[in-house]
C-alpha cells in the first residue's frame, strides 16, 4: 500500500511515517515511480508505535519494543528487557509529575498569600 493510504488506515501522518522510517522503525520498499509501498503488516506496526508513544515512552524507548512491533502488543507479555525500560520511563513521568504539582502547589501558595485583591485572569478555568 502507499504510504497516503498507510496514512489514513492508521490515523497517522505521511511527514511521521516518513519519520518512523528515518528512525528504522518502518520498512518500505521503493516501486519503479519511486512511491513508497508498504507491507499489510505496517498496519499494525504503526499501531503499536503509537500505542507506545501514547503511553509516554519515547521514539528511543520504542526501538526497544522493536522485535513485539508486529504483534497484538496491548496483550502481549513484555520481556524483562521491555519492562526495564517501562519502569524507567515511568520513574521519568513519575518525576516529571511531582515537579509540577510542586510548581503548581508554590503557585498556589503565592495566590492564597497575594490574598483576594491578587488580579485573576478572565479566562475561563480549563476543563480536565
Amino acid at each position: 500500500m502507499r504510504i497516503g493510504q498507510l496514512a489514513k488506515r492508521t490515523g497517522v501522518t505521511t511527514r511521521a511515517l516518513r519519520f518512523y522510517e528515518e528512525q528504522g522503525l518502518l520498512t518500505s520498499r521503493r516501486m519503479a515511480n519511486g512511491y513508497r509501498d508498504y507491507d499489510e503488516i505496517a498496519v499494525t506496526r504503526v499501531t503499536n508505535i503509537r500505542y507506545l508513544l501514547d503511553a509516554g515512552l519515547t521514539l528511543e524507548d520504542v526501538h526497544a519494543f522493536q522485535v513485539c512491533l508486529d504483534g497484538d502488543m496491548a496483550n502481549a507479555r513484555i520481556g524483562t528487557a521491555v519492562a526495564e525500560v517501562a519502569r524507567r520511563r515511568l520513574a521519568v513521568l513519575d518525576k516529571r509529575i511531582a515537579d509540577l504539582v510542586a510548581v503548581r502547589d508554590h503557585l498556589a501558595s503565592q495566590l492564597v498569600m497575594a490574598g483576594p485583591t491578587a488580579p485573576t485572569s478572565r479566562r475561563a478555568p480549563a476543563k480536565h
